[in-house]
């Protein structure tokens, strides 16, 4: 059977792209954010993760505003990058999984979340930037994903305690899957910030160290607050938390923070990265 090895968590601004292409990773503004994924890059060496799937939030590149799905997942073989204006390279396509897919989809389905399914997807700088920077080297053929949004864009918006419910059907689906594999979940988004309006720069640290400290070992406490308080505390953007709460719910064994760095401002957004060790619950057997 598949089993979740564990997770990683990291913002996903377009500046984080741009760094990577002009070589910027040792520049004393981004040194502090990208020596953090040594440790990651150490990690998936170790634990050798045969597929990933990679939760995160469209911008525009796959859904607009006239139809934003709540929830949607890759069906697809490979998936297409394209130009989003931010001034990123267009990447080769990334590698899916298709037969892994299918079977998230019909088993969160059958756990009553209505997904769309999309056999076509685009994929953006918030699913292409941290593929990149958890696997530098190896890049679109490092390793085949599924990628899953989550509307954080167009009210009204899931609920986090919703999101975190969908990463529970997805974390049951992947331990039902057939196959002998080795499968990360990855989130990707937030922390806090707001990119316009009368508060266009906002970051909160005390908020996002309080998530990024609840996320291990009380998730409730995050679950509970509305949608409205996440905006307040953490800027408009903030919402892409969601993506971080819907990855914790696919893990339900016991979960330890393997790795956790803060840095701010990364582009006018608190810079994040964490990395969770999972130790599954143990299937009891029938006497």
């Amino acid at each position: 059977m598949a089993q979740i090895i564990g997770a990683v968590a990291t913002s996903h601004v377009p500046s984080i792209g741009n760094a990577m292409e002009k070589g910027l990773q040792k520049d004393p503004y981004w040194k502090p954010f990208f020596d953090a994924f040594d440790p990651v890059h150490e990690w998936l060496e170790k634990k050798k993760p045969d597929a990933a799937v990679v939760i995160y939030n469209d911008h525009g590149l796959n859904f607009f505003l006239d139809k934003m799905p709540t929830f949607a997942i890759g069906a697809a073989e490979q998936y297409e990058n394209a130009d989003e204006g931010w001034g990123l390279k267009v990447a080769p396509p990334y590698k899916g999984d298709s037969k892994l897919s299918w079977h998230l989809i019909d088993e969160v389905i059958g756990a009553d979340f209505d997904l769309v399914t999309c056999q076509e997807m685009l994929v953006d700088h918030a699913f292409v930037v941290p593929m990149k920077l958890m696997w530098p080297e190896g890049g679109p053929a490092a390793i085949p994903a599924v990628p899953v949004t989550i509307n954080s864009i167009q009210h009204p918006l899931p609920s986090g305690r919703r999101c975190h419910a969908l990463g529970k059907a997805i974390g049951d689906a992947i331990e039902s899957y057939p196959e002998d594999m080795r499968i990360v979940v990855i989130a990707t988004g937030g922390l806090s910030h707001q990119l316009d309006g009368q508060r266009a720069g906002f970051i909160n640290k005390e908020f996002d160290v309080f998530c990024m400290d609840k996320i291990v070992n009380d998730v409730d406490a995050i679950t509970a607050l509305s949608n409205h308080d996440i905006i307040e505390k953490a800027g408009s953007q903030g919402v892409e938390l969601m993506c971080w709460l819907a990855m914790r719910g696919a893990m339900n064994g016991r979960v330890s923070a393997a790795h956790s760095n803060y840095h701010i401002p990364v582009s006018n957004t608190g810079g994040a990265v964490m990395v969770f060790d999972h130790e599954p619950k143990p299937v009891l057997k029938a006497a």
